[in-house]
């Protein structure tokens, strides 16, 4: 299942948090002919590299598969960053 929603928020150093609410969907599409040279490219990679290049776009599904339920909370000095993928 592909992640749906991510999730930012950012808590600054006068205690005023920014939330914000990106939706995947409409940043893959908005994104996708970025995605189609991405995916060329590593299609040229698997074959310099003599790769499996189904089993790399596999084990790259795999991983996005995997992304619902991340969390990232990252703290430096007074403000903090935390980033929910559902």
């Amino acid at each position: 299942m592909m992640p749906q929603l991510v999730t930012v928020r950012v808590k600054r150093p006068d205690h005023r948090a920014i939330r914000i609410w990106v939706p995947v969907l409409p940043v893959v599409l908005v994104l996708s002919p970025v995605m189609v040279l991405a995916v060329l490219g590593a299609a040229v990679t698997c074959l310099v590299f003599s790769i499996s290049l189904v089993r790399a776009l596999g084990t790259g599904w795999r991983i996005v598969s995997a992304l619902p339920g991340t969390r990232v909370d990252v703290e430096y000095s007074r403000t903090a960053v935390l980033v929910s993928i559902q």
